[in-house]
């Protein structure tokens, strides 16, 4: 992913000389000593406020002094400044532009222009000025265009100096210095106006997190102004100051703005009177989430309060009486309002509900607004209307919403965007936004334990957003919000400033300055963790760990199963190897943002690669069954230590944190209770019918000898194995065969071939039930095959008091020759994989050009057409757009010379209407390229079929588009790709011709030449 020209050192490099810690590309600080002087000598620059200031700013002006006093040791005075004040030492300035009177007096007087900044949004600037009042030469100071603004500049110089967003969410050191001196800094309006997260389904784990830390019986849930704040109050000395949350200052301190607080057990303006009025005072915009209308909690509220079923039709009354009380409460308080209506408890509206009683229900709602502003037009308060799920398909059929209402559009819960706005939508004055989710209750699965999903797949979707104009509300449900941590960052400051990222630059704009601020580690490991981060995050997302079982993987071919666990293992290895070198203080945060969330799955994901490899050997008669059973029952048990370290961190802070359960589900929501994979013994004291020596070999489930149903398709009395072949383009390189044993009985074996050409790892040896295996490796020396060679190999076992046994098996060599100069993916093993970034040739069409994500998808990466709104923001014609080209050479075909070619293509919508439906084009040679439009049209009520079964696209996160392609010689040939519409990422391409076996994640990459 690095450009031609910088090297990973390089950047880590300037990244670390720079001490850049804030990420979003704005840096306060810096290492000379001629700037402005925050900290020096044991002296800190005092800080002065103006006393009419928002209390938010005030609040947060507390929080840089005791953020510099955190890196530094050294506690600068903060003042509420006024003209009579004493004046001693150069001071740091903070305010609000237009209500504070101390900055409206500083930019008199120091002459400061303030067009970049005046009336825009959220915006701040920075800078070291002269003579900004009276007997004062030299000051820093820090102008907000607004109240958020002044908020924003603060905690980006506190991030800068060193104090890391999640220094109580993830307990993150801060970096100390015994100096501190600020460069000038500013930042215009954010890319998307609103931005936030949804606390949601928080039971178990939030809900008993707050339940042991936040119930001080004051209030009836734990979700109470503690939870959400930690502001001084009249009933704070209730609450245990170790449990203290952060949940307002955390949102201020990424650059959000916006919440839709915990909902299913609680309801937030009425569980604690304090709650509306802190978010205000903090500077957090409320909201309420999808299916709850007018600032009011849904089920609960209503539950408690309402009269009558909540059926707008029937109950008209009470539900608008409901609702006022909801706009009534909020009135005094900065909020977003969700508008329209979902049934009770977030299930559809009833059947025979009319678009025009929607419409009606909107209206009424506008009308409670009017009334409760009626010196504000409607259209001027923020309204919302999530399109979620059914609801996306009233505004599809035709149901009037007013042009200032903002449509948050959605994904399908696992991370797909349903729908952008099109092109006569992106100029709608209330624009538009997204609600997206890195977790989800629901089918084909509850996905809430861990991190399963990947920054690039977040950037991929988010920036067709930010494409099509839908930049006025973001949303991320973030159900318990640990361990979600990096990717609700990146979804904020993303949302801050998406200028800063590209395809290309995830990890070195994000990643990778991300674990420096968090860890300070050297330049090597913070490459390292960014490795780590970008491996284990893209193992769980191929198939969400929720989703994971036995025969996941395939135990046969390819070595699929052997592989991932390898992989899982390499990255448990290298995490354990960073947290190892870490000093006390920072291993509680490497613990909860790194090591936690990849031991548990690493374990989990050996777990049931173990079980299925238990029934495969029971299957085969081989003891080593059961010492996998010991394995797998040791994994199971060994998956709640990592729950219970978790939970006893710094003296429990994070108790019940990890109580989601996430192993055996039975159908889509959470078991009650772990579960583990079912396990199969044989008994250790009796010997297999066919004698102690078991036989295995590669690509196969069957076992020798004796009868086995895998062994031949009579399923007995089968001929000896002709089953391994190899060519001297097969990936692996190499063949193997188990000899194992059968029973508790000890034999010698011995190996041998009658040719020179073939190679075995070992020939002789014991095997035993305490050593009840042993796998022998089979190499060519291709040097010595020419075209297809067979070899005869002899296995024989010798066991004390029985008869010697003697398995035969036949290899087939086959040396297969490609033309001189020929450069290409070449076939071997039965097949051509191809990883879709790996093009022979790419050639751009009008400025649009088919790109790589890299660390995107389920293998290295994907390649998709960018930019989405190139080309006039039209499509291609089939055959006319972007096209990548792979040569191949292949030396079969199937029958009467066809190939058979799986695509696979990420799972998206037709997400810019129905009449562009994703698509691309695929042929071989000159043949017509063939148009796929491999998402079919679907009503925007429901997702297309095969999309949220247990299998299916989003399961597998994974789209297998299949082409048949005739009239195919042997040779040399190149397999081209259309593009015809955005937003279609291709991440792989298999050519079948003719031994292409299943595997989850399809045949690893084929060789090029």
């Amino acid at each position: 992913m690095w450009g031609p020209h910088v090297s990973l050192a390089s950047v880590l490099w300037l990244l670390l000389s720079r001490q850049v810690h804030a990420l979003n590309a704005v840096n306060c600080a810096t290492s000379s000593t001629k700037a402005f002087s925050v900290v020096s000598s044991g002296k800190a620059a005092p800080i002065w406020i103006g006393s009419d200031d928002w209390p938010g700013v005030q609040r947060a002006a507390s929080d840089f002094q005791s953020d510099i006093q955190k890196v530094t040791g050294v506690k600068p005075s903060l003042t509420n400044f006024t003209s009579n004040a004493k004046v001693s030492g150069i001071p740091i300035i903070v305010g609000t532009l237009g209500k504070s009177s101390l900055i409206s007096q500083v930019v008199k007087n120091a002459k400061i222009d303030v067009s970049s900044i005046n009336g825009t949004w959220e915006s701040f600037w920075a800078s070291e000025v002269s003579n900004p009042l009276p007997g004062v030469k030299q000051a820093y100071v820090i102008i907000g265009a607004d109240k958020r603004g002044s908020i924003f500049g603060l905690y980006t110089h506190s991030e800068s100096f060193g104090v890391s967003p999640w220094y109580w969410w993830a307990d993150v050191p801060v970096k100390t210095s015994k100096s501190l001196f600020a460069s000038g800094c500013q930042h215009g309006t954010p890319t998307v106006k609103y931005r936030g997260f949804f606390l949601n389904d928080e039971q178990p784990a939030l809900q008993n997190w707050a339940q042991e830390k936040f119930n001080t019986n004051w209030t009836a849930t734990p979700f109470n102004h503690f939870f959400y704040s930690n502001v001084s109050s009249s009933i704070r000395i209730f609450a245990p100051l170790h449990s203290i949350s952060q949940i307002f200052e955390l949102m201020l301190r990424l650059k959000g703005n916006y919440l839709w607080p915990a909902q299913w057990s609680s309801s937030f303006g009425v569980d604690d009177p304090e709650n509306q009025f802190l978010a205000d005072w903090y500077g957090v915009v409320m909201g309420t989430s999808h299916e709850e209308p007018m600032a009011r909690s849904i089920p609960n509220e209503w539950n408690e309060f309402g009269s009558g079923p909540w059926d707008f039709s029937v109950n008209a009354d009470n539900i608008t009486e409901f609702w006022k009380v909801g706009v009534e409460r909020a009135k005094p308080y900065e909020t977003l309002y969700t508008v329209g209506m979902r049934g009770n408890g977030d299930e559809p509206l009833s059947t025979g509900e009319s678009i025009g009683l929607l419409e009606n229900v909107i209206s009424v709602q506008r009308g409670l607004l009017s009334d409760a502003f009626p010196n504000t037009n409607v259209s001027k308060i923020p309204q919302v209307w999530c399109l979620y799920k059914e609801v996306q398909g009233y505004y599809q059929d035709g149901m009037t919403v007013p042009d200032d209402i903002t449509l948050l559009w959605t994904d399908d819960n696992w991370g797909n965007i349903r729908r952008y706005p099109l092109q006569n939508e992106t100029s709608r004055s209330g624009g538009a936004g997204v609600y997206y989710h890195v977790d989800y209750v629901g089918t084909p699965r509850d996905y809430k334990w861990i991190q399963s999903s990947q920054i690039p797949k977040h950037y991929e979707q988010l920036s067709l957003a930010v494409a099509r104009n839908a930049t006025q509300v973001w949303i991320l449900n973030v159900g318990d919000l640990k361990p979600y941590e990096r990717d609700t960052e990146f979804f904020i400051t993303y949302g801050y400033n998406a200028s800063i990222y590209n395809q290309a630059n995830l990890d070195t704009a994000y990643v990778i300055p991300w674990a420096q601020r968090e860890f300070g580690l050297s330049a090597s490991k913070t490459a390292q963790v960014a490795e780590i981060i970008g491996n284990f995050t893209r193992y769980n997302s191929r198939r969400k760990p929720e989703l994971w079982n036995s025969t996941t993987y395939s135990l046969t071919n390819y070595n699929e199963a052997d592989t991932v666990l390898a992989e899982w293992q390499a990255v448990a290895a290298a995490s354990d190897a960073i947290y190892n070198s870490l000093d006390k203080n920072t291993q509680p945060a490497f613990f909860q943002l790194v090591q936690h969330p990849v031991q548990a799955s690493a374990n989990l994901a050996n777990m049931y690669i173990q079980a299925g490899f238990n029934q495969l050997r029971a299957s085969q008669a081989r003891l080593s069954a059961n010492s996998l059973a010991v394995t797998v029952e040791n994994l199971f048990e060994h998956d709640f230590d990592f729950e219970s370290e978790y939970h006893s961190l710094l003296d429990g802070k994070w108790d019940h944190i990890m109580d989601q359960t996430h192993a055996g589900y039975y159908y889509w929501q959470q078991p009650m209770t772990n579960t583990m994979p079912s396990v199969s013994r044989v008994q250790s004291k009796k010997q297999a019918l066919p004698g102690p020596m078991r036989i295995g070999l590669d690509g196969s489930a069957g076992a020798w000898p004796g009868d086995n149903p895998n062994d031949c398709a009579q399923q007995y009395s089968c001929p000896n194995p002709y089953l391994l072949t190899l060519d001297n383009y097969t990936p692996s390189g190499s063949r193997y065969i188990d000899i194992a044993a059968g029973g508790p009985n000890t034999f010698q074996w011995t190996i041998n071939s009658n040719v020179t050409w073939l190679k075995l790892n070992s020939t002789k040896g014991t095997v035993t039930a305490s050593s009840p295996e042993t796998r022998i490796k089979l190499t060519v020396d291709w040097s010595k095959v020419t075209g297809a060679q067979y070899a005869a190999i002899q296995i024989n076992a010798t066991a004390k008091g029985q008869a010697p046994m003697n398995q035969p098996v036949f290899f087939i060599a086959n040396n297969t020759v490609v033309p001189k100069g020929f450069k290409g993916f070449v076939e071997g093993d039965g097949g051509i994989s191809i990883e879709a970034a790996h093009a022979t040739r790419n050639t751009a069409v009008n400025g649009v050009q088919w790109t790589e994500l890299p660390g995107y998808g389920r293998t290295i990466s994907g390649v998709t057409p960018y930019p989405p709104t190139g080309n006039n923001d039209q499509n291609f014609t089939v055959g006319a757009g972007p096209l990548l080209e792979y040569d191949f050479y292949n030396f079969n075909t199937l029958v009467n010379g066809t190939l058979n070619v799986t695509t696979y293509v990420s799972p998206s919508f037709n997400g810019y209407g129905d009449d562009r439906r994703l698509a691309f084009a695929i042929s071989i040679d000159d043949a017509s390229p063939a148009p796929q439009y491999f998402m079919p049209l679907t009503p925007a009520t429901t997702t297309p079929a095969g999309w949220d079964t247990p299998d299916g696209f989003v399961a597998n996160s994974i789209v297998s588009v299949n082409t048949q392609h005739t009239n195919i010689t042997t040779g040399n040939h190149t397999l081209k790709i259309y593009a015809i519409e955005p937003a279609v990422v291709v991440q792989k391409i298999v050519i079948n011709t003719g031994n292409v076996r299943y595997a989850y994640l399809g045949p690893p990459e084929s060789i090029r030449v």
